[in-house]
């Protein structure tokens, strides 16, 4: 986190005179452990008017989803031990 750096964009998107936004300070290659990591989460809306939004549009919905990668080594939810079939030669006697 820098509070210099709250838009991804940069401070004036089409008024800057020089590159500004994440694409320039990730070139910085800062370290990240133990660090705040800052989110942006940038999203818009484009409406299509319908003739069923007339006299009032009924809602507008938007929405987002955070999802870990990499987070865990595998699976945490999967705790059990793996199923042997009856049948299979690993369940008992067979083939020996």
């Amino acid at each position: 986190y820098h509070p210099k750096e709250r838009s991804p964009a940069g401070e004036y998107p089409t008024q800057a005179k020089e590159p500004d936004g994440l694409p320039i300070w990730t070139k910085s290659n800062r370290n990240v452990e133990g660090e705040r990591i800052v989110l942006w989460h940038t999203f818009g809306v484009t409406h299509f008017p319908r003739v069923e939004d007339f006299p009032v549009m009924p809602v507008e919905m938007t929405g987002f989803t955070l999802k870990p990668d990499g987070f865990s080594s595998g699976n945490p939810a999967i705790d059990l031990p793996p199923e042997v079939n009856d049948k299979s030669k690993l369940a008992g006697d067979c083939c020996n």
